[in-house]
């Protein structure tokens, strides 16, 4: 069998006997490890320029090499100006916002579009001398959406795919990028391309029909720009058991901690990364509705609000932190007691294990980005419930997983008058309607597994014949 071969922004660390964090790491570990193969990223770390000039890569920057089992983990440094232009420039300051549907906080600098071509390039460089002609090359994340380009440039031939784990927005919402035709030109030299949701799917096609010219053909087959695509919907899910196992070992101290604080207080929980799309604004400003519109749960209710700082150089993101801070402290000015405080926020991260135990205890999970490719939380909040006792999920309805766990209370999260109302119906639900709709969603989710994701994905593409992307 052909290696397959995994390119993605960062790698995660291997750790012998211990298991893998979620989502990407824990989805393409186990099939590195049965077919073999090798996972090529960045490093996480940079050097100055000046140790670097430009017409030395890449041999100026080799790549750091690991290897576990038959698993090879190549790392490549980045200097301090491919840093700036690719990843804080382009990619998070152009790409993250527009996917998101953010345009407003979008900008665009010609110099970090070529910054981003570049690392791209310096990625396929790298990946030229080390990738067989039969490998497979399954590329993650809009970091990478001009690496195909680079690797047939370089003149590989081999299946090439890539799967997108944001959303993938709107035309009229994608060309507000300058370059947009040149990135989608970039993006058609990938044989597979995978999508969270048949929405996001549909957008894509939106455009290739009427901004790229090309042709929709059955199948999930697009002709543009020369080439013959397939796209599919290849839904990320969790390991259900694993994560319920996860739940129901013993409390580390910290979160001991804290249930015993909460003593007979339903907890409400939500756990997201601190970014502008996640909704945490309008999540603050919902529960505060909550508290003044239903004054018997005070006392009765305490909110937690897990947010890992994310991207803290980026302005737009120290931003969001000091606002996040006052509007904590001024909701509990307003409403807290001597012996309560109706929200908690907690500006760092904790381990999925911690995380866990603290799931399982809450009585709600309040997921509400404003968009989300799919949004893990979510289905680690559902895995972590007890199947005989389970809480309830408040999701937006604007999250991948939506179109999966429509069994939860899907709310708009612009509508805090709404969101309000779902949390006081979530805390007073039924627990037979509470274990409907739990039910209901952990079967969806045993479904879409995160292996059948990983597998699907992975099949589809050892398929394609080795020039599928020619067009005829």
């Amino acid at each position: 069998m052909s290696r397959l071969v995994v390119v993605s922004n960062r790698v995660a660390p291997i750790t012998e006997g211990e298991p893998t964090a979620g989502g990407l790491a824990a989805g393409v570990m186990d099939a590195l490890r049965h077919s073999g193969g090798l996972w090529f990223g960045w490093s996480g770390q940079t050097v100055p320029d000046a140790l670097v000039p430009p017409d030395t890569l890449p041999p100026g920057l080799p790549p750091a090499v690991a290897r576990s089992g038959p698993v090879t983990l190549y790392t490549t440094d980045l200097t301090q100006r491919d840093y700036n232009d690719y990843y804080r420039g382009f990619s998070n300051g152009t790409l993250w916002p527009v996917l998101h549907y953010q345009t407003g906080l979008a900008r665009f600098e010609r110099n970090e579009f070529e910054g981003y071509r570049r690392v791209n390039a310096h990625f396929a460089r790298h990946l030229a001398a080390l990738v067989a002609p039969d490998d497979v090359i399954w590329a993650h994340d809009y970091h990478l959406l001009c690496l195909a380009e680079s690797l047939r440039a370089a003149g590989l031939r081999n299946r090439m795919g890539l799967f997108l784990h944001t959303p993938f927005p709107a035309p009229a919402v994608l060309t507000t990028v300058p370059v947009h035709a040149e990135l989608v030109r970039a993006l058609c030299q990938y044989d597979l391309i995978g999508f969270q949701t048949e929405g996001d799917r549909r957008a894509f096609v939106d455009y290739i029909r009427y901004e790229a010219e090309g042709e929709e053909m059955p199948g999930g087959i697009l002709l543009a720009h020369g080439r013959r695509i397939r796209t599919g919907v290849y839904p990320i899910g969790v390991q259900v058991e694993a994560l319920r196992a996860e739940a129901q070992v013993s409390e580390p101290e910290p979160m001991a901690a804290l249930r015993a604080g909460l003593g007979d207080r339903s907890l409400i929980i939500s756990v997201e990364r601190l970014d502008y799309s996640k909704g945490l604004r309008q999540r603050f400003a919902a529960y505060e509705r909550f508290l003044a519109a239903h004054p018997a749960w005070h006392r009765r209710v305490e909110y937690v609000q897990i947010a890992p700082p994310s991207r803290s150089d980026v302005e737009a993101y120290q931003a969001i932190r000091r606002e996040l801070e006052g509007e904590a402290g001024r909701i509990n000015g307003r409403f807290a007691e001597l012996d309560w405080m109706p929200l908690r926020y907690l500006n760092r991260g904790f381990p999925r294990r911690q995380l866990m135990p603290l799931y399982a205890a809450a009585r709600v999970g309040l997921v509400t980005p404003l968009r989300d490719g799919m949004n893990l939380v979510a289905k680690e909040y559902v895995a972590a419930q007890d199947p005989q006792d389970p809480g309830v999920l408040v999701l937006s309805r604007f999250a991948g997983a939506a179109r999966e766990l429509d069994a939860a209370l899907l709310v708009n999260p612009h509508d805090e008058a709404a969101v309000a109302a779902a949390l006081d119906r979530a805390l007073a639900m039924p627990l037979e309607e509470r274990r409907e709709r739990h039910a209901a969603m952990l079967q969806v989710m045993r479904h879409n597994s995160l292996e059948r994701w990983r597998d699907r994905f992975v099949a589809d593409l050892r398929d394609l014949g080795a020039r599928a992307g020619a067009a005829a």
